[in-house]
């Protein structure tokens, strides 16, 4: 994680660069999973996506930094309802660092603000390392970080040289293990809760091995509830696009496939419309839930809801009918 642009579920995005003939954009909703690459911040990637797509309106979760790549899931008309629950979604990351060097931005695009010889460390030295910056933990951000004070990022007042406090928090890292190493480079693996700044991770662990660190390499590798993503790769689709529009959109998953992990309510097609009323049900067969998935007779989500213990249901989310994934162009 740690990223340097907005951290906002769902960004509003321009048509795109005045030089360019904007094209005809049409209604379209689906996730897809990108496999972001380096060098594009997430809101540079989701435009060049969204231009392909000619989608109306998009949106990315789960900002990822220049230096990151991985996924990335995109969101795109009604799915940009739920991109701040996937916003929440645990996540893995596998990491590269570098022993030895701290940075301004605590990896490799920051600048070298110290330099500290590698003490001599066996593995069994960092895997205890690891073990204490596992779990519930006390982490600072990075200054250089997308979190606001006054509203306005810190990485703004950073790079006007001005002092950042950054306060602490407390964020869930479930799992911190040594996959490799080769000399003075670790390789890691993370998996963490929102909010958790993997570059933090690596700066910590530098200091607790006595020698600074900073992160090399980044990449993510899923995000719950897409635990094995077949993403795609912006040149990938660039090719399929070449081919039409009906194969592109074949790329795109249905909402529900977001939602994989929250229970489900089946509802009748009455029900289906009372719901798409914003109107409350009373189920005495259904468990109490912070949200479930309101699903119609055909498997198509039409609501995301809450029930109480009584067994009222409330909308929480309401969608179009036939949130499909692919839709024929406007």
């Amino acid at each position: 994680m740690g990223n340097r642009e907005s951290s906002r579920a769902v960004r509003s995005v321009a048509p795109g660069d005045s030089r360019f003939p904007t094209p005809r954009f049409r209604s379209i909703s689906g996730l897809l999973l990108l496999d972001k690459p380096q060098g594009l911040s997430s809101n540079q990637a989701l435009q060049k996506v969204r231009r392909l797509f000619r989608a109306e309106k998009g949106g990315h979760t789960g900002s990822l930094d220049p230096l990151a790549t991985g996924l990335l899931p995109l969101c795109f008309g009604e799915a940009t309802k739920i991109a701040g629950l996937l916003l929440g979604s645990r996540k893995a990351y596998e990491t590269e660092c570098l022993l030895g060097v701290t940075t301004t931005t605590d990896d490799a695009e920051g600048e070298v603000v110290r330099q500290r010889p590698v003490p001599a460390i066996d593995e069994a030295t960092i895997r205890a390392a690891l073990g204490h910056l596992s779990g519930r933990i006390v982490q600072v951000p990075p200054v250089y970080s997308a979190l606001k004070q006054a509203g306005e990022p810190l990485y703004r007042r950073a790079r006007r040289g001005e002092e950042v406090e950054v306060p602490s928090r407390e964020v869930d890292v479930h799992r911190f293990d040594l996959l490799g190493r080769d000399g003075d480079r670790l390789r890691l693996l993370v998996e963490c809760g929102s909010g958790t700044y993997v570059r933090s991770l690596v700066r910590d662990l530098g200091e607790a091995l006595g020698c600074g660190a900073h992160v090399t390499v980044l990449r993510r590798i899923w995000v719950e509830p897409f635990m094995q993503p077949a993403m795609f790769t912006l040149e990938q689709l660039e090719a399929i696009a070449a081919r039409g529009e009906e194969a592109l959109d074949a790329c795109l998953l249905p909402l529900e496939r977001g939602l994989a992990a929250m229970p489900q309510l089946p509802v009748s097609l009455a029900e289906a419309a009372l719901l798409g009323q914003g109107r409350r049900l009373l189920r005495n067969d259904v468990a109490a839930a912070e949200f479930a998935c309101a699903i119609d007779p055909d498997g198509r989500l039409v609501a995301l809801v809450e029930v109480d213990p009584t067994g009222e249901v409330r909308v929480r989310r309401g969608f179009s009918a036939g949130a499909l994934a692919a839709q024929s162009p406007a």
